[in-house]
């Protein structure tokens, strides 16, 4: 009998050791780590990520062998891997790579598993790989938020991240040792009990729920919860995603199901660092192309936010819905989304950072004031260039202040891989915000200890030691 799908992503998963991983995969991995830290740390004080702290305390008590992220407390792996998930998404930075956020739930369970067993950096770089490369191919097998029919940008009737539940469960299979058979099936049981894609519900009912397109951490507790019962000998699905009419692609919503996308090169040809990207405004990713041109503008022609009489906009087609077009902004999570609300806070000059959804600048009477002035229109050349590269994101902003337009277009974000190099963050950019995100939060000892340790995580015997780094002293 053929391999099964969900097998073939475990014989994948075990046969992809640190060893078998090509060096640029491995130096992605540590970027992606190193981000992921420093967003969960910028995050700690933010309302809804204290919500997922308390919630911690509630899975495993106050002591435990896993870091919740920017405190000087450990909780249970379930718990620290609930908390660090919202932390990680909280301020809407953190990487993103197709079918959208894959970083905030394939990470902290594998972490938590890794930091809880005292398992070398070399087995978290490996996980993390094998999460990412999965997570990516499924999505390209799916529907896609920028899919093109017609000539058009479509939006799927049903969309989210569930499809991520594989790659979270592959990574903590991973760091736990559990055989390619056991892994299988701790797959089996995550598909058949992963989260609702229920995206589109946010997408259109605003100001929506706080919880935003996913509770970020119910996919680690779903991805850890699966390889325990696996590992506790529980059966899981193994035909699952090779079965379109009643099995995972039904009931998860697509309605587009390209398996042919998972399997190719699988395992020679690591395809998910070919589009991962890193978010240097906490906002969503369709804004910052816009935000790169209008805080050009507004820095090179020093601009104060009260001489602005318009800010008038053009990018993707696609959000012009709700969440994006929301102008009542509750509180600082509805910010995130809000385009008008986005383009008044970049217009102020402040660094990009947890200071963007300090509820004084979000709620202040200038932001509020210059975001009426905002308008949005799609732009007439998305479509083509979308689909002569996925990283394109053709944008225009003009600046109507002192009786003068001033001009800025954008064809790339600062922050994905393009044909323009200079929108690449590299390494050293990744450093400077982390820098930035773990200032006041951690010492200066503990920073630096943090960025040495992830950028060399391969030479680290012991996850924990890197993780207690990340604990501020009591």
């Amino acid at each position: 009998m053929s391999q099964t799908l969900v097998e073939r992503l475990a014989e994948f998963s075990s046969r992809s050791g640190f060893a078998a991983l090509p060096d640029d995969v491995v130096e992605e991995c540590k970027r992606i780590l190193l981000d992921s830290l420093g967003c969960a740390l910028a995050a700690v004080a933010e309302p809804g990520a204290r919500k997922a702290i308390e919630f911690a305390s509630l899975l495993g008590g106050a002591s435990g062998d896993a870091t919740l992220i920017g405190t000087a407390d450990k909780v249970s792996i379930f718990g620290a891997a609930f908390a660090n998930a919202d932390l990680v998404n909280a301020l809407d930075m953190d990487a993103v790579v197709p079918p959208g956020h894959v970083t905030p739930y394939v990470v902290p369970g594998a972490l938590a598993v890794a930091e809880a067993g005292h398992r070398p950096g070399k087995d978290l770089i490996a996980a993390l790989a094998v999460a990412h490369e999965m997570s990516y191919r499924i999505g390209k097998a799916t529907d896609y938020l920028r899919d093109i029919k017609d000539g058009e940008v479509t939006i799927p009737p049903v969309y989210g991240y569930s499809s991520t539940v594989f790659g979270a469960t592959a990574a903590v299979a991973m760091v736990k040792g559990l055989s390619e058979e056991t892994l299988a099936h701790a797959l089996g049981i995550a598909a058949s009990t992963a989260p609702v894609n229920a995206m589109r519900a946010w997408m259109m009912h605003t100001p929506s729920t706080t919880i935003k397109y996913m509770l970020a951490g119910t996919l680690p507790q779903t991805a850890l919860t699966a390889a325990h019962l696996a590992e506790f000998g529980h059966r899981g699905d193994l035909r699952i995603l090779d079965d379109a009419e009643f099995g995972w692609p039904r009931f998860i919503g697509t309605t587009r199901w390209e398996p042919e996308r998972i399997t190719a090169d699988l395992g020679s040809d690591w395809k998910f660092v070919t589009e991962q990207a890193y978010k240097p405004y906490p906002h969503c990713r369709i804004l910052h192309a816009p935000l790169d041109a209008l805080r050009e503008i507004v820095e090179t022609h020093d601009l104060a936010p009260e001489e602005i009489d318009s800010i008038k906009t053009w990018g993707e087609p696609f959000v012009q819905q709700p969440v994006w077009l929301n102008r009542t902004i509750a509180e600082p999570r509805d910010a995130e989304f809000s385009i008008a609300h986005g383009l008044a806070v970049g217009a102020h000059r402040v660094p990009p950072g947890r200071d963007w959804l300090d509820p004084e600048l979000v709620h202040s009477r200038s932001v509020l004031e210059l975001m009426e002035k905002v308008s949005y229109e799609p732009h007439a050349d998305y479509v083509s260039a979308i689909s002569g590269h996925p990283a394109a994101r053709p944008s225009r902003v003009e600046v109507t202040a002192r009786g003068k337009t001033f001009v800025g277009e954008r064809s790339y974000p600062k922050g994905v891989p393009s044909p323009d190099p200079a929108t690449r963050m590299t390494t050293e950019d990744l450093v400077a915000k982390f820098r930035h995100n773990a200032d006041g939060v951690l010492p200066e000892s503990n920073v630096a200890a943090v960025v040495d340790a992830v950028l060399g995580l391969e030479a680290v015997a012991d996850v924990s030691t890197l993780m207690d780094c990340v604990r501020p002293p009591r």
